[in-house]
């Protein structure tokens, strides 16, 4: 059996994790959660593709890249583009690949204006508030989607 390949898109200023307000957003870095990710994706039958950017475009264009190499599920976190980001909703729209908002906090219980997810009116599902075992959570259910599809 071949792994089921899943992107790991996220945002802005995720790649200050670990040094950003970590009484918010933990103590571990964008590199810890990718090798939580890669071995929990062993043990899942998952291939793990992980990109970080702080460029809205870039997010984009790896959605599409997702559909184009077969990816099985995506996981997105957006970061503050979640709240403002048309094109990521229209991207998300375009392409058939399920994808899965992922956030370590819980946009909920924050300001109002996290209240609104432009990325979870086209995502299949959102994982929120848990940390950084919130990718964890959306990688087990992106594999439990392709399994049941």
């Amino acid at each position: 059996m071949s792994d089921k390949l899943v992107y790991v898109l996220n945002g802005p200023n995720l790649n200050r994790l670990g040094k950003r307000e970590p009484a918010i957003y933990g103590s571990q870095t964008l590199d810890d959660i990718g090798a939580m990710l890669a071995e929990r994706g062993r043990l899942l039958g998952a291939s793990i593709v992980l990109f970080q950017s702080n460029h809205e475009g870039d997010l984009v264009d790896w959605l599409h890249e997702a559909q184009d190499a077969g990816a099985h599920a995506v996981l997105l976190n957006a970061g503050a583009y979640t709240h403002t980001s048309i094109a990521l909703l229209d991207a998300i729209r375009s392409i058939t690949v399920p994808v899965i908002e992922v956030h370590l906090s819980n946009p909920h219980t924050r300001e109002g204006f996290r209240h609104t997810s432009w990325v979870g009116m086209a995502a299949k599902g959102t994982i929120a508030g848990f940390g950084a075992q919130s990718y964890l959570l959306a990688l087990e259910a992106a594999v439990a989607l392709t399994t049941d599809s």
